[in-house]
C-alpha cells in the first residue's frame, strides 16, 4: 500500500521541485506518471524537463506518442497512464483517489502555496483522502528545507 506525499511549494516553482522528485523516484527504480489537468501546461513542463545539465537529464515523454508505454516518465492528463507507473505525481490540482494510492508505491501531490485556489484544492484532496482512509504526509519547505509537518 502506497502513500500520498503532499508538497507545499513556497520556495521553488513546480518545475524545479518536480525535477527533484522525479530524480528521486527514478533513483528508486520507479516508472512515473506526471498527471496534470491541462495538456498545454504539460507541454510547458515537458520543455522544462528537457533543459538543464546533461547529468540531470530525465528521460520522459508527453502522452500521445508512439512509445508511451516505454517511457520511464510520462506526462499525461489521463488517469490510466500507458507506462504502468509505480509512482504518480499530480500537479495543478489533478485528481488522485485512495484506491489508486493503494495500488501505487508513491503518490506526490505538488501545489503552489502562493496560490489560494491551489491551497484550497490541496486541503480538499487531503480531507478526501483522509476520509477514505488513505495514508498521507504533508511536507513543507517553509524553513528552506523539506520537513514533514503532518501524517495520517
Amino acid at each position: 500500500m502506497g502513500a500520498a506525499f503532499f508538497y507545499h511549494l513556497t520556495r521553488h516553482p513546480v518545475d524545479v521541485t518536480l525535477s527533484m522528485l522525479l530524480s528521486k523516484a527514478r533513483g528508486a527504480g520507479w516508472r512515473v506518471a506526471v498527471r496534470g489537468t491541462d495538456l498545454g501546461r504539460l507541454h510547458w513542463l515537458d520543455e522544462k524537463l528537457w533543459v538543464g545539465h546533461e547529468a540531470d537529464f530525465l528521460p520522459h515523454g508527453l502522452t500521445g506518442g508512439q512509445y508511451d508505454m516505454d517511457q520511464p516518465i510520462l506526462l499525461t492528463t489521463l488517469p490510466e497512464a500507458a507506462n504502468n507507473p509505480q509512482c504518480v505525481m499530480c500537479v495543478d490540482g489533478a485528481d488522485i483517489t485512495a484506491d489508486e494510492i493503494a495500488e501505487l508505491d508513491r503518490v506526490c501531490v505538488l501545489f503552489d502555496g502562493n496560490d489560494p485556489e491551489a491551497l484550497d484544492r490541496a486541503r480538499q484532496q487531503w480531507k478526501t483522502l483522509k476520509d477514505a482512509g488513505a495514508s498521507a504526509q504533508y511536507w513543507s519547505q517553509a524553513d528552506g528545507n523539506w520537513e514533514m509537518k503532518a501524517e495520517i
